[in-house]
């Protein structure tokens, strides 16, 4: 039988499988619950913006959600600017929108050439 057939302790083995199993239960449940507290942030989320919808608040401005908004450019400098931060002038039938004052004061003063060209 040699001398490993006398010295095998099955002692070992059932370590083995109880470290195992350990190591394999402290995964599963760190997973369920990493996947419960995300589950729960966005069941809180959705609840506080439906809540927010429901009170008449105003929407958040769509640069803080991520999304790009609509972007218009300045007709002075050219400057791609978005509709929630540029400074808007009323001009006939349109709407131009500027980057900052100074473009639409120069543009109210008949200084259109940047743009324009």
């Amino acid at each position: 039988m040699g001398i490993r057939g006398r010295l095998r302790r099955p002692w070992v083995d059932d370590i083995r499988m109880t470290f195992l199993a350990r190591v394999a239960r402290f995964l599963f449940w760190l997973l369920v619950v990493s996947w419960s507290v995300a589950l729960l942030r966005r069941l809180l989320v959705w609840m506080l913006r439906d809540a927010s919808a429901q009170s008449g608040a105003a929407p958040r401005a769509e640069a803080q959600t991520g999304s790009a908004g609509r972007l218009h450019r300045d007709p002075v400098c050219g400057t791609h600017i978005a509709e929630e931060i540029a400074v808007p002038l009323r001009e006939a039938e349109a709407t131009l929108y500027f980057c900052s004052t100074e473009c639409r004061s120069q543009y109210a003063r008949g200084q259109r050439f940047a743009a324009n060209a």
